[in-house]
C-alpha cells in the first residue's frame, strides 16, 4: 500500500480496536477533542472508507470529536479471508466500538452502506442517538439495484471484475463524481491505497454480494428488522443532504428518507454524484456545522 501518495490529505492518527481475541484490529480515526460520550461518528460504504471523511473531520475537528471507523475488510482495517462479511457483522463491530469508547451522545453522519450499518447499531441503542446526518444512502430495502452493480454479483465475473481487476473501485472514481476534475492523481491514490491486491479487494466483493434483494438472502431480516425500527427516529434531528445526479442512490431513495421523516431538513446538489462530499465538501461541512451547533 503506498501511503505517501495520499498521506498529505489524510493527515490523521490512525487508531486500531482488536476483535477476534486480538486477532483482528478494526482502524478508526479519532480526531477533535475527546469530550466525554459525545462524538460525531462517521460511516462510509463500498467502496470507500475513512478518507471519504477526510474533508468533513478537517472541518469539524477542531470543536468535534470526530470518530470515522474503517469496516472490517476496509481501508486500513485488517482484511481477513475467512470472514463473515455481513451487514450483521459489520453492525455488531459498530455497535463494540462504540461501546469501548463510551460513547452515548452521537451523531451518526451515513454515506452508503453506512446507512444500514449505522442504523442498525442506532435501533439497538436509540437512546444514544442524538442526531443524523444522511448523505446518499438507504437504511431499509429496495428492489432496485443498478445494471453496473448487480452483475457484480454474478459468480465467478464478479470475482474476476471485483477482485481481480479492482473494477468496482477503479469504476467510482469517474461514475461516482459529477466534478471529475476534483479525481487528482493523490485523491484517487487515497481511494485505491488500501485495495492493491486480490486479497486485499475481498469486502468490495463481499458487501455486493451482500446486498439483500430477496427473502431468502443473509441481509434480507436484517434490513427488514433496521427499517422497521426507524420511527422510533422520527423526532431525532435529521439533515439529508444529497448529490441528486447519484445514478445508484437515485432520487427515490431519497423521496423514502423523506417519506420516513416528513421532518428532516433536506438540501439538494443538484451538481453532485454518489460520492458527494468529493464534489460539495465545501458546502455539505458548514451545513454539518451548522446543524451540530443547533
Amino acid at each position: 500500500m503506498n501511503v505517501n501518495a495520499f498521506r498529505d490529505l489524510y493527515p490523521f492518527e490512525s487508531n486500531y480496536l482488536s476483535y477476534a481475541h486480538g486477532k483482528l484490529r478494526l482502524h478508526y480515526l479519532d480526531e477533535g477533542p475527546r469530550t466525554h460520550g459525545k462524538a460525531v461518528v462517521m460511516l462510509h460504504g463500498n467502496p470507500t472508507w475513512s478518507f471519504y471523511y477526510r474533508n468533513l473531520v478537517l472541518a469539524l475537528r477542531d470543536k468535534y470529536r470526530c470518530v470515522v471507523p474503517d469496516h472490517m475488510g476496509c481501508g486500513l482495517s485488517d482484511k481477513p479471508q475467512e470472514y463473515d462479511y455481513t451487514l450483521q457483522q459489520h453492525i455488531d463491530n459498530l455497535e463494540s466500538l462504540l461501546d469501548r469508547l463510551e460513547l452515548n451522545e452521537i451523531t451518526l453522519v451515513l454515506h452508503d452502506w453506512g446507512g444500514a450499518i449505522g442504523m442498525g447499531a442506532a435501533v439497538r441503542r436509540p437512546e444514544r442517538i442524538k442526531k443524523i446526518v444522511v448523505l446518499n444512502t438507504a437504511a431499509f430495502l429496495s428492489e432496485r439495484i443498478p445494471l453496473r452493480i448487480a452483475v457484480c454479483r454474478i459468480p465467478i465475473f464478479g470475482d474476476i471484475a471485483v477482485r481481480g481487476l479492482n473494477g468496482f473501485a477503479r469504476a467510482a472514481l469517474t461514475m461516482a463524481v459529477a466534478h471529475r476534475e476534483r479525481m487528482t492523481p493523490a485523491v484517487k491514490a487515497g481511494f485505491l491505497a488500501p485495495y492493491d491486491s486480490w486479497e486485499s479487494r475481498i469486502a468490495t466483493l463481499r458487501f455486493v454480494q451482500d446486498i439483500p434483494m430477496l427473502p431468502n438472502e443473509r441481509s434480507w431480516p436484517v434490513m427488514k428488522k433496521i427499517e422497521a425500527g426507524l420511527p422510533q427516529f422520527k423526532n431525532t434531528p435529521m439533515l439529508i443532504c444529497w448529490g441528486m445526479k447519484d445514478w445508484c442512490f437515485n432520487e427515490s431513495f431519497l423521496k423514502t428518507w423523506q417519506e420516513k421523516f416528513p421532518q428532516a431538513e433536506v438540501v439538494k446538489y443538484d451538481d453532485a454524484s454518489h460520492y458527494v462530499l468529493e464534489d460539495a465538501h465545501e458546502r455539505i461541512a458548514p451545513k454539518v456545522r451548522e446543524f451540530l451547533e443547533r
